[in-house]
């Protein structure tokens, strides 16, 4: 191990991280409506730092309640939830795993906002609804820039006093930093629109802020888009090339960013992040509730209902797949950008070959994965690398039954043939984070169907 790229530390200017694999940005609506916590997360978190991660990214973490992305997803928008983030730090830490809490805003990209933003539209970069969905929005004024701003730099702040190892910021997949950050998306016409210098100084303002806030001496990373590919919809603007990408992020090297994480697309879920495949049969009985959310969402969920309709959209997201890996679909991406800044680069797009990934490190792609579904399907994935296997002994099948189930169902690996066809035990695998700790559920005999309320974790008086 001692030689093995893929174990040896990584440091940043701020931070030193004991291995190369990081959960990238993954989690379910496992917290309260008020966006405080609950043991559920800690327990979801916990899974992946005993299973051998360097550092974990969190879900996206609201900084405002206005940003949610989706309900029942713990926020830090308040000081009133310091202590339950730091005590999700505390359980990490104790697996020699370092935490690092993404700070991010929905911008018009609202699955399920839930009961307070019902009555609003959502603010964005654009009055422009989001094409794919169609999810209203209107663009920001001055003020509301001014103040979501401060409201990530307050975020930042709440996790260094929580103990945290450091923020990263979601500027990429179509979320509030991308809205400003796309040509493809980006219609204003003040100083915060047009040239992609305008377009950059949202983002630039907020790396500016955090550091006005946290110092120098706190882990900022940003992860953004390489390539925009908006035209999930044919007839929608590209958006931003690679070389707009490139200058982004030597913009935020010079404004004080530690680390960039490389992923793609405009959108999330996009057709190339996550690659892999798509189930009709699950997102058929998961759609539903997004319905009410956009203005397109019931024309989608006939597309995904009756099969007659099904190959208008296959054709339509599946154009953009062809002949493109799944495993390293973003590491060409991850190492132009490498080539241009000298702080690290990570690397995110289904890796689960230790092989593939050594290599990579070694031929200067990147510095380190961020990886989400290869380790729900495979919590241990990295002591499973250290034990000499290459891949996991029941890979992941990058089916994206995760993510289509994430909308309704608790968060997990769905695709039964890695549980030998046991949907038993596949439903105990996936609510093993529920109620207790994950050690708890090991020691029980075999069960059909735990059933277990989970528990909130209030903040403190």
């Amino acid at each position: 191990m001692t030689k093995d790229p893929i174990f040896q530390p990584i440091k940043f200017r701020n931070l030193e991280v004991k291995n190369r694999i990081f959960r990238s940005s993954i989690s379910g609506r496992f917290d309260n409506e008020d966006g405080s916590g609950t043991q559920t997360r800690v327990n979801w978190e916990e899974k992946f730092a005993r299973g051998g991660v360097g550092a974990i990214i969190t879900s996206f973490v609201p900084v405002t309640m206005g940003g949610r992305i989706m309900a029942n997803y713990a926020t830090i928008h308040s000081d009133d939830f310091i202590p339950f983030w730091r005590r999700v730090g505390e359980v990490v830490h104790g697996h020699d795993c370092k935490f690092i809490v993404q700070l991010s805003h929905s911008g018009r990209q609202q699955d399920g906002p839930g009961v307070s933003n019902q009555q609003r539209k959502a603010l964005s970069s654009t009055s422009r609804r989001e094409t794919l969905h169609g999810f209203p929005c209107q663009a920001m004024t001055l003020r509301d820039i001014k103040e979501t701003v401060q409201a990530f730099a307050d975020g930042a702040r709440r996790a260094r006093e929580a103990g945290l190892d450091g923020v990263e910021l979601h500027g990429a997949n179509g979320y509030l930093i991308t809205q400003f950050l796309s040509s493809g998306i980006n219609n204003r016409k003040d100083e915060y629109g047009g040239s992609l210098e305008n377009r950059a100084r949202f983002l630039r303002d907020i790396v500016t802020a955090i550091r006005r806030e946290v110092g120098s001496d706190f882990h900022l990373q940003v992860k953004v888009s390489a390539v925009d590919f908006n035209n999930v919809i044919p007839w929608e603007r590209k958006g931003n090339k690679l070389e707009d990408t490139i200058q982004i992020c030597k913009w935020v090297e010079q404004d004080g960013a530690d680390a960039v994480h490389i992923s793609t697309g405009s959108l999330f879920p996009h057709p190339l992040n996550p690659p892999g495949d798509f189930s009709f049969d699950t997102i058929m009985n998961t759609y539903d509730t997004m319905i009410a959310s956009g203005v397109y969402t019931l024309r989608n969920y006939f597309m995904f209902r009756y099969k007659i309709l099904r190959p208008i959209f296959y054709l339509l997201w599946f154009r953009m797949k062809r002949g493109k890996p799944v495993e390293g679909i973003g590491a060409e991406y991850a190492r132009a950008v490498r080539q241009q800044v000298k702080i690290p680069v990570l690397s995110t797009g289904g890796y689960q070959t230790a092989s593939f990934i050594r290599r990579h490190i070694e031929e200067g792609y990147f510095d380190a994965v961020a990886i989400a579904r290869p380790l729900i399907a495979n919590n241990d994935l990295v002591k499973q690398w250290e034990r000499g296997l290459d891949k996991p002994e029941r890979p992941c099948t990058y089916c994206n039954k995760c993510l289509l189930n994430a909308p309704k169902n608790p968060l997990g690996c769905y695709e039964l043939s890695r549980y030998d066809g046991d949907y038993d035990a596949m439903l105990k695998e996936i609510l093993s984070v529920y109620g207790h700790s994950p050690d708890y559920w090991s020691k029980l005999p075999p069960v059909s169907k735990p059933i277990v309320a989970p528990v909130a974790i209030r903040p403190s008086a």
